[in-house]
């Protein structure tokens, strides 16, 4: 069984930064599609960004968040990391990483694996 397992969530004042780690317990292909998700409670889960592995120029990002986050992967390719810059309330969700084999590389794709989820809280 393949896990993913994420790190790095927690609260933080508007304006600050946070790092989000997303750990494969093995490496699934060496290009991989991997996204982060996020989720408020009462609202549908909504793509924050998507990559596939080695391949420059591929990364979309939300309009919410373009700009201020940026996706990227540890030279292992089992560890995604998100860095999320100048954070306003509203960015404050469970955000969830992902990660699919094959497929276009699309947030409405199907994932056949998911992160556990951590808890971004942004104060103003």
């Amino acid at each position: 069984q393949v896990q993913l397992v994420e790190s790095g969530g927690g609260s933080v004042q508007a304006g600050g930064s946070l790092r989000l780690s997303c750990q494969a317990t093995r490496t699934l292909a060496r290009t991989l599609c991997m996204a982060w998700f996020r989720q408020v409670p009462g609202k549908e889960r909504e793509g924050v960004a998507v990559a596939l592995i080695d391949y420059d120029g591929t990364t979309k990002y939300a309009d919410s968040v373009k700009g201020r986050f940026t996706i990227s992967h540890g030279d292992a390719k089992n560890t995604q990391y998100l860095q999320m810059n100048s954070l306003p309330p509203d960015d404050s969700a469970i955000y969830y990483c992902a990660a699919a084999v094959g497929g276009a590389c699309r947030p409405e794709d199907p994932f056949g694996y998911w992160g556990q989820g951590t808890q971004v809280t942004v104060s103003s």
